[in-house]
């Protein structure tokens, strides 16, 4: 017969068990706590309290210090109730660090601002002062619902990623950024809305208004850019394609593009080798009044200044166009422009889904294996 004091032992036992703060995962334990961030001094305490959940409330950043979010524990929800001010300062950034393995970062509809307009002298990364780029997203899980305004040059740098990554609803307006200096350039410059190097990212239901690439896929696989909005900037972009760096697997799929330079773009850069693109699928994108290139696949890159003689040595292949891509561009633009080396372009080009208008046709040189589509 079990003693009433052994059931009692038990009973507590199991109780305790119930009510254990740690969730354990396969690296960390979550505490179910939650950590409250309401000044830059919270910030390292909040990260090292392993808290299940992380509320930020509305701080500012001094200049030259990041938001570092580095070393979260596994599924932390970050959560923001308030907006953050970025003091602005010269210094090479990011301004802001999440890592992680099955993060989520809920920004709820508020407000990250980079105060970019005190850095901008229309040269961004290429000169003049010395300017930070902004988010550095390298954690797996979510980023949703946030607005990010004035970005001092680049936005979202997506990179090192261990698992999927989705980045959902966000709004990224550097607008301000238009305003013209007085040598006739506008203030912002190099202020591209998502720079990727990294596999498995889904980007989505996004808004972007700059004036650099909209999206620029530099290196990875398995990516996804699917119904955003980009205003103003350089249009879709894979590249620029640097020595020894690989593209695959990239689905580019309802998005719209106003008012940029270029539509839809693939660039490599001139003396590149040991590098790639592969399986590239474009299919229900709108492209309105661009203004240089509606699609535009160039193997001449040099940081705005394309040599006009393609090399060969970043293979391109299996470009298709699927479903129904409406391409219009401005009078003075080229509806598509292939620049390609030789042999360099290959595989499956299926261009059957692809529609242009406006401007004058442009040219395909270099033999790309262009079928179902022709200027």
């Amino acid at each position: 017969m079990v003693s009433t004091t052994a059931i009692a032992t038990l009973f507590f036992a199991l109780l305790g068990l119930a009510n254990a703060s740690p969730i354990e995962t396969e690296h960390q334990q979550v505490k179910r706590c939650t950590a409250t961030i309401s000044s830059y001094s919270d910030v390292a305490t909040a990260v090292a309290s392993k808290c299940a959940t992380v509320v930020v409330n509305s701080f500012t950043v001094p200049g030259g210090k990041a938001f570092d979010l580095s070393g979260l524990t596994t599924g932390t929800t970050v959560s923001m109730a308030g907006d953050v001010v970025f003091t602005a300062a010269q210094w090479d950034g990011p301004m802001f660090i999440i890592d992680g393995e099955g993060i989520t970062f809920q920004g709820n509809g508020h407000q990250f601002d980079g105060q970019g307009a005190k850095l901008w002298d229309t040269l961004g990364s290429n000169g003049g002062v010395t300017k930070p780029q902004f988010l550095k997203l390298k954690h797996s899980g979510t980023f949703s619902n946030l607005k990010v305004i004035n970005s001092p040059r680049q936005v979202f740098s997506i990179g090192s990623n261990s698992a999927q990554l989705t980045v959902d609803n966000v709004s990224i307006d550097n607008s301000a950024g238009d305003q013209l200096s007085s040598s006739g350039k506008p203030l912002a410059h190099n202020t591209d809305c998502f720079d990727v190097s990294a596999s498995n990212v889904i980007i989505k239901n996004s808004r972007c208004v700059n004036q650099d690439d909209f999206i620029a896929i530099n290196a990875g696989s398995n990516i996804q850019f699917l119904n955003n909005y980009g205003s103003g900037g350089h249009g879709i972009s894979i590249g620029s394609i640097q020595t020894g760096k690989t593209v695959s697997g990239v689905t580019i799929s309802g998005n719209t593009v106003v008012k940029s330079d270029n539509g839809l773009r693939i660039k490599t850069v001139y003396g590149a080798t040991g590098a790639s693109v592969s399986d590239v699928t474009y299919s229900g994108n709108t492209v309105t009044s661009a203004n240089k290139y509606g699609v535009v696949i160039q193997q001449d890159y040099e940081n705005g200044s394309p040599t006009g003689t393609p090399t060969n040595g970043v293979a391109i292949s299996n470009i298709n166009f699927t479903g129904t891509n409406t391409v219009s561009v401005a009078s003075g633009g080229q509806e598509v422009y292939v620049l390609c080396g030789s042999g360099s372009c290959k595989g499956t080009w299926d261009w059957s889904g692809l529609k242009v208008s406006g401007g004058s046709k442009g040219s395909i040189t270099g033999n790309p294996p262009i079928k179902n589509f022709s200027l």
